[in-house]
């Protein structure tokens, strides 16, 4: 799908999705004794299952198992995951499972 194809009114409700998404994202992760590191306002969350070794660790993993791709970032000097909610098709389900995932991969 095109940005083009979706228009104005299209555009701002994938945007919209997006950054509920993410804010959907930093709630599961949050619940299940994750730390967000950011306030959730667009589509970028920042994410720290554990100190750096378990970041990094959970990190590798999950680019290994393949639920969903997310890079590494250091904040503050800290290590954490860097999650965008991009896809058009992404929806509830997807962040489900996939904070799931990041959860298990930090355990």
């Amino acid at each position: 799908m095109r940005a083009g194809q979706l228009g104005r009114d299209g555009i701002a409700e994938l945007v919209d999705r997006s950054c509920a998404l993410a804010r959907r994202f930093a709630e599961r992760l949050t619940a299940g004794g994750a730390q967000v590191l950011n306030e959730v306002v667009l589509n970028q969350v920042l994410v720290r299952p554990g100190d750096d070794d378990t970041t990094r660790r959970a990190l590798h993993r999950l680019q290994e198992e393949g639920t969903a791709w997310m890079s590494g970032t250091t904040w503050n000097g800290a290590a954490a995951i860097r999650l965008s909610v991009s896809n058009w098709s992404a929806d509830e389900n997807d962040v489900d499972r996939t904070a799931e995932a990041i959860l298990a991969a930090a355990a």
